[in-house]
């Protein structure tokens, strides 16, 4: 707190800040404040738009450079999402093309992570999460549990670009500054094991046009992955009935680095 107070002290001095500048500064995080429930976290989102959030991410990560990089948490995590078995379909209705995804969860050292709990999440062709429904729907969203060997494959939405939401206060500072509230598409995992640190990062897709200037800095380069377009009334696996509009495929490898308490 003494090093944080030195340099808003710091900042005050620099940009010499008005009476009225001061107002409006506490006047907009009281509104952040008010935007605030339990389903959306607009803190965080403040956080993710400042770039600050990105950046712990990364001081926080400089030592497990051989594990899948980290990126940005963002507001829509829900506990309890439902179980879904390997092949299984997470997007519970939502609307969206088809795709299948499928990797391996390992170790630094090359050995697979057997029983892995992977949390994913993601927003429908529409840019909603479940949760920004009035409904109550739990769509989009599910955990597996990695086979024996660190596999997992599911079914879930191809990822689309959405606009963060732009309705409460952190929409207002992106529009004052000139700033796109796009993310570029995106899928969400969090993996965690026993004896492992927890990974909490994406999947972007390639050749998305927002990689370069996605609104909350999140991107990395090593979490950019093809999405192979398949053709129409081409065979899915899994055990799925033929999808007469195609779908996609992506594959996403992790790799867990092992947690401090685990270090000798």
């Amino acid at each position: 707190m003494t090093r944080l107070t030195r340099h808003l002290h710091e900042f005050v001095r620099e940009v010499r800040l008005t009476e009225k500048e001061w107002r409006v500064a506490i006047e907009f995080l009281t509104e952040v404040g008010h935007a605030t429930d339990s389903d959306r976290q607009e803190f965080i989102l403040l956080s993710d738009v400042l770039g600050v959030s990105m950046q712990t991410v990364m001081v926080n990560n400089e030592a497990h450079s051989s594990a899948t990089e980290a990126t940005v948490f963002g507001p829509f995590y829900v506990e309890n999402s439902p179980l879904v078995e390997l092949g299984g379909d997470i997007s519970g209705g939502a609307p969206g093309r088809p795709c299948w995804i499928e990797g391996r969860i390992t170790s630094t050292d090359g050995s697979p992570v057997p029983g892995a709990r992977i949390e994913v999440w993601e927003a429908d062709e529409n840019g909603l999460y479940d949760v920004q429904y009035p409904d109550r729907r739990v769509a989009g969203r599910a955990h597996l549990l990695a086979d024996d060997e660190g596999r997992y494959s599911f079914w879930g939405l191809t990822p689309t670009p959405y606009p963060i939401p732009c309705d409460g206060p952190v929409g207002q500072l992106l529009e004052a500054t000139r700033r796109s509230p796009m993310r570029a598409s995106h899928l969400h995992f969090m993996v965690t094991a026993p004896g492992k640190r927890t990974l909490a990062t994406h999947i972007f897709v390639q050749g998305d046009k927002y990689l370069e200037t996605d609104s909350v800095f999140g991107v990395r380069k090593s979490l950019i992955v093809d999405f192979i377009e398949m053709p129409n009334n081409s065979i899915p696996p899994g055990g799925r009935e033929t999808i007469a509009s195609g779908w996609t495929s992506a594959r996403f490898d992790i790799v867990l680095s092992t947690s401090a308490s685990q270090v000798t």
